[in-house]
């Protein structure tokens, strides 16, 4: 379940989104001010970030800047009745990745939340570690106590997934859609992959009916 931090200070607006995303599955935590975000966003890790941009106390552009001067990568999209390009401009400046108009459907902030969440599974960093595992993302190559894992392709991607989310829940649908593999047969395939790493000494959770969660080492 991917945690969304909420920044809007029109209540209508804020529990009916909030209201929205849960019936879509994601763990909502509100904020009515951009100071209660930025608390929340030190308190907890989140996957992605929908902010307001004209705020009481201080704006979301600024919240932002703030965030990303402070090392935070996650995902953001501005919600705001802002069009004007110095404002656009100025939220990309700041480290948006995308930006919605309001009003806007809520179909279309959902396929854009969900767009960047798959972004997520790219990374800058090229080895990664898990107890005495390492992982190349650029050569596919998982390393046990520095001996190699034969892999499959999609084993590598899933791999790939896992190790760039560690203790974030990955949902099913996404890791389906990133193996590209569909039909019938596509979750038991998933549950041979699940195993064959698990072999390897990933402690990877399974999440009834939503998706897996490779926990922190």
């Amino acid at each position: 379940m991917a945690k969304v931090l909420l920044l809007e200070d029109d209540k209508i607006l804020a529990d009916t989104l909030k209201e929205l995303l849960e019936s879509e599955e994601y763990e909502v935590h509100l904020a009515q001010s951009s100071q209660a975000a930025l608390d929340l966003s030190y308190a907890n890790s989140f996957d992605i970030f929908l902010f307001d941009v004209n705020l009481a106390d201080f704006s979301g552009f600024e919240l932002l800047k703030m965030l990303r001067e402070n090392g935070y990568k996650t995902p953001t999209i501005f919600l705001t009745s802002l069009d004007d390009i110095s404002s656009l401009s100025k939220g990309f400046e700041v480290g948006a990745d995308d930006y919605i108009k309001k009003p806007f459907d809520f179909d279309e902030l959902l396929i854009r939340i969900q767009a960047q969440l798959r972004k997520v599974y790219k990374s800058y960093e090229d080895t990664l570690e898990y107890k005495n595992l390492t992982y190349q993302i650029s050569s596919g190559e998982l390393l046990n106590n520095d001996k190699l894992v034969s892999l499959t392709p999609q084993e590598k991607k899933l791999c790939t997934m896992l190790f760039q989310n560690i203790d974030k829940t990955l949902l099913k649908e996404d890791i389906l859609y990133e193996l590209d593999i569909d039909g019938e047969s596509s979750e038991g395939a998933l549950r041979v992959y699940i195993s064959k790493l698990r072999k390897t000494g990933l402690e990877i959770q399974t999440l009834k009916g939503i998706g897996y969660r490779l926990v922190k080492a």
